[in-house]
């Protein structure tokens, strides 16, 4: 059965009427006037429908300017609740109300009014928010030459223009950028990037050259707001409200300067030599552990659930029940973070992280390494000629003896100090918190960025 055409239709974005309903409405019974159909009936029309104007080009340009389609219909009707007088009449000749869209406000013109002030004539331009007034023509003789100030060099220095019961002064505008508005000392600068403001100051100018140049973000709002996402780890949409940027402009911000941090910021992940390592040494380190070299343990941080299942079981720590990324961190007996592996699955054991990241290529013969009771590596460093120590086991029913429970309260109260390097690597909440998929392919240069930041933030231990 084919289906009956409901006429003519308004053109109006949204707008239901059309033709078929009109006649609907006409065929029924008038109420006043019964037992008169409303077409019959001295009762004014629901509606009405008036065409495009065709003839006048100028009003047919208003009228498709108003009702901004893309795709025009041929015969282009609207229907009378668009209008203000309901019909297209002098004063209000295009439709303007309930157009299924916002409209942009009108642009009011400019009127010049001439007056004269001290014998002189003046152009005031008005509008109905704002009035300009323009400096005073003197003419210089009855030929065509004339002198307008307005135009001469160095007219900043006459002040300002005065007319009865107007003065308009020029005053310069002084914008800060959203980094010297937020960041006003150490506090501020320590709440919103996890480091000292002269730090933060001495980073943005190295890496001043490396802002793109497509941008028109000043450099240091582009690191502020790099640096905001990883210690806060605010959403796109937050950041953007913040900075008064497009959601995409702080995705496309954020991946750029990850890329610049992460490749200039490795040189402030060094592995110190022995000798700078013994010269730096806390006291509570000399008496029982003067030759260890680092200390090291392994972290996680919690993952979103993918969707792919083998990535998924990949990821899974049975130890936080849910899906991580696991990472390896070193440090020296002064707090420094020497070394931090990539990103591995939750589903990686100690001794996995440790033989594949790197860290063994690190140590030198003679170096002490101490870990915890999970680093089942004493073949693996014992073949460079490394020490390892850690907490002693229990064999069985056997308890230790009382030299093992001494040496590991010993080992417990020095080894604290990497645990505390940890806390402060999550200072920065996209480890602490979910890391969201998007941001796993960058996961490596992440956990880089932060280690050189939280080295950058100052000393761990006290040397006294």
């Amino acid at each position: 059965m084919a289906l009956k055409s409901s006429g003519t239709t308004c053109a109006v974005r949204g707008c239901t009427y059309n033709r078929t309903k009109l006649n609907n409405w006409l065929k029924s019974e008038c109420f006043d006037h019964k037992p008169k159909k409303k077409g019959e009936c001295s009762c004014p029309k629901w509606y009405s429908f008036h065409r495009l104007p065709i003839d006048d080009d100028e009003k047919k340009r208003s009228w498709l300017k108003n009702l901004n389609l893309k795709y025009p219909p041929k015969c282009c009707y609207v229907c009378s609740f668009h209008f203000v007088d309901k019909a297209p009449t002098e004063e209000n000749p295009n439709p303007t109300l309930y157009l299924g869209y916002e409209m942009p406000p009108e642009r009011k013109r400019q009127r010049v009014v001439r007056m004269s002030v001290d014998n002189s004539e003046v152009e005031v331009a008005t509008t109905d928010q704002a009035v300009m007034v323009f400096e005073p023509r003197t003419f210089k003789d009855t030929q065509t030459q004339w002198m307008d100030p307005a135009v001469e060099d160095h007219t900043y220095s006459k002040g300002s223009i005065i007319v009865p019961h107007m003065t308009i002064t020029p005053t310069p505008e002084i914008s800060l950028s959203i980094a010297e508005d937020t960041l006003k000392g150490d506090k501020d600068c320590l709440l919103y990037t996890g480091i000292p403001l002269l730090v933060f100051t001495t980073l943005v100018s190295c890496l001043q050259g490396f802002a793109p140049q497509s941008s028109t973000m000043p450099a240091q709002d582009q690191v502020l707001l790099t640096l905001m996402k990883l210690r806060h780890n605010f959403v796109a949409a937050d950041l953007a409200r913040r900075f008064k940027r497009s959601a995409s402009q702080v995705s496309k911000t954020v991946t750029h300067w990850v890329d610049v941090l992460a490749e200039h910021t490795k040189d402030l992940i060094p592995w110190l030599p022995c000798d700078t390592i013994k010269a730096t040494m806390p006291k509570v380190f000399l008496q029982h552990f003067s030759d260890l070299t680092c200390i090291i343990d392994c972290t996680e941080s919690v993952l979103q659930k993918a969707k792919n299942l083998d990535s998924r079981s990949e990821s899974y720590s049975h130890y936080y029940a849910s899906n991580t990324v696991k990472y390896l961190v070193a440090i020296a007996p002064s707090g420094m973070i020497m070394f931090i592996s990539e990103a591995f699955g939750g589903k990686c054991s100690d001794r996995y992280i440790t033989q594949n990241s790197g860290f063994l290529d690190c140590l030198r013969p003679g170096d002490v390494v101490m870990g915890d009771r999970g680093f089942t590596i004493r073949d693996l460093v014992e073949e460079r000629r490394v020490r390892l120590v850690i907490p002693a086991f229990t064999r069985k029913d056997s308890q230790l003896t009382n030299e093992q429970v001494t040496q590991m309260r010993r080992i417990a109260n020095v080894r604290i100090h990497v645990e505390r390097a940890i806390r402060r690597l999550k200072v920065y909440k996209i480890l602490s918190q979910t890391v969201p998929i998007s941001l796993v392919p960058k996961m490596d240069k992440i956990l880089q960025i932060c280690a050189a930041l939280v080295n950058l933030r100052g000393d761990l231990i006290s040397s006294k």
